[in-house]
């Protein structure tokens, strides 16, 4: 596929330096106005000096103890979810595929939602406060491996199958999840609607570390990924005549998605629509050239996800929304507006 075949035409087109550039300031905008943000109000430049431990002590705390960490761990979650979301949809060719597409935030919220309801009785007093993110994590994974393993025949993975057996375990871990909050009381269903709807207002400095750690595999990966999504747009058979190792591929972007989404879902719960609107954004910005897409898409995520968390804790404000519940607001009109406008393009062809 030639380079003009993937970008918009020249006068749509911004040149990729400058859009990245662009798109990196509005993320450190956006962190900058979630630091000032809260009950505190804090100019621009005392976020600063408080980020430098050159301002008052009680500047310090609120920034670097209570906002700090939240922050950095909506951008790492946002990066995590539109990178995802990218490879989902340059490997499936699908622009509506997205990381909970393989059952990863199903397979997360199933093992937490196990935990809190069952783990309880089972587990050691001092491991409950770890358990629901451990069983998250483990959850994710293992749905994701298994989807994985049942579409590989004869050592291929198979998209169609991959994407028919993560519908069945999407709908399965759905059905299991409701099935123990049917059975959850009112203690244990305050603590499932984290899970379900997704909140980064337990991120601490450990957490952000560990997120960190498991999403930077697939966002150092995602730069050698380029060129062979790039050739995945012409099919799988006209990508291995171009020297792609399509199998090769498809099973480390599974596992480095699955690895990344799960330590996300582990951390902030389940958090829909990042995934899907900021490919999309990318791609009207720019065209599909994924040189763009996929740095531009871990940008885009971040700032969605650190302006989606400002606006869930400051609304209501003192009460917080749910994350997830401000991300649906924002991609549903998103979804919807992009529909009328392909089928206004249906319509006037």
């Amino acid at each position: 596929m030639t380079r003009s075949a993937l970008a918009l035409p020249a006068r749509r087109r911004l040149s990729t330096s400058t859009a990245l550039a662009v798109l990196a300031l509005l993320l450190a905008l956006a962190v900058i106005a979630a630091l000032a943000t809260g009950p505190v109000p804090l100019s621009p430049g005392r976020v600063l000096a408080a980020i430098a431990g050159d301002a008052p002590l009680r500047d310090v705390a609120i920034v670097q103890a209570l906002r700090l960490p939240r922050t950095l761990a909506a951008a790492v979650i946002g990066a995590v979810l539109g990178v995802g979301g990218a490879v989902m949809q340059g490997m499936f060719r699908n622009p509506l595929a997205d990381p909970g597409l393989l059952g990863v935030s199903a397979g997360g919220a199933m093992g937490a939602v196990a935990t809190i309801v069952l783990g309880a009785a089972l587990l050691p007093e001092w491991s409950r406060p770890h358990a629901g993110a451990a069983a998250a994590f483990a959850g994710a994974l293992s749905v994701t491996l298994l989807v994985q393993r049942l579409a590989t025949v004869e050592g291929r993975v198979l998209i169609g199958a991959m994407l028919l057996a993560g519908i069945v375990f999407n709908a399965l871990a759905g059905a299991v999840t409701s099935a123990m909050i049917f059975a959850a009381d009112d203690m244990q269903l305050r603590d499932i609607l984290f899970w379900t709807m997704g909140s980064v207002a337990g991120a601490t400095h450990a957490k952000l570390v560990l997120v960190a750690a498991a999403s930077l595999p697939l966002l150092l990966a995602a730069p050698l990924l380029c060129r062979a999504l790039n050739a995945l747009i012409l099919g799988e058979r006209e990508a291995l005549t171009l020297g792609i190792p399509v199998e090769r591929v498809k099973r480390l972007a599974v596992v480095l998605v699955a690895l990344a989404v799960g330590a996300s879902v582990a951390a902030a719960g389940m958090i829909a629509f990042v995934g899907i609107v900021a490919p999309h954004l990318c791609r009207l910005a720019r065209g599909a050239d994924h040189r763009f897409v996929l740095p531009a898409s871990a940008l885009v995520g971040a700032t969605l996800l650190v302006a989606a968390d400002t606006a869930a804790r400051t609304v209501l404000a003192p009460a917080e929304l749910p994350i997830g519940l401000v991300t649906s607001l924002i991609g549903g009109p998103f979804f919807l507006a992009l529909l009328l406008r392909q089928r206004l393009a249906v319509d006037g062809s």
